[in-house]
Parts: structure tokens; sequence; C-alpha cells
């Protein structure tokens, strides 16, 4: 099952955000970071290990 990645980081963050109740811009930094990490080169390292 491919999920694009802006629908998982969008209900990992609604979740997240349900369950813990952090501050709102926590979210918005940790949500930025997951993004920008998988655009970056180490994005090839990383598939092994979430698939």
């Amino acid at each position: 099952m491919d999920v694009p990645l802006w629908l998982a980081l969008i209900a990992i963050g609604v979740l997240g955000y349900k369950l813990v109740r952090p501050p709102l811009w926590l979210v918005a930094v940790i949500l930025l970071g997951g993004f920008l990490l998988a655009q970056s080169s180490l994005a090839p390292f990383l598939a092994p290990i979430t698939k």
C-alpha cells in the first residue's frame, strides 16, 4: 500500500496532537523536519528502514 508522504505526515500530526497535546509549534517543526528529511540526500538510506 503506497501512502503519499503528505497524507502520512498529516495523519501522524493529527493523531499526535490529539493524544499528547504538545504545543502546535512543536508539531509544525516536527512535520516540516520530516518533510525536509524525506526530500534530502538521506532519503535513499532511510527508505529500507521505513518499508
